[in-house]
């Protein structure tokens, strides 16, 4: 992964917790989008995987 790309996951990731709203239901969506983009992140599963996470169900 390049700088670029992993600047521009943080970027994403800043941008969807700066809209988390304090409800759980509200933001379950949002929340799974920062978990799937966290995981890209950290190198947990291929950026290219239709899978999400088998792990977590997520």
């Amino acid at each position: 992964m390049t700088e670029q790309q992993k600047q521009a996951l943080e970027e994403a990731i800043a941008t969807l917790k700066g809209k988390l709203t304090g409800d759980m239901f509200a933001d379950m969506e949002t929340r799974d989008e920062i978990h799937n983009l966290e995981m890209q992140l950290k190198g947990v599963k291929p950026m290219d995987s239709h899978f999400d996470c088998i792990g977590c169900g997520s």
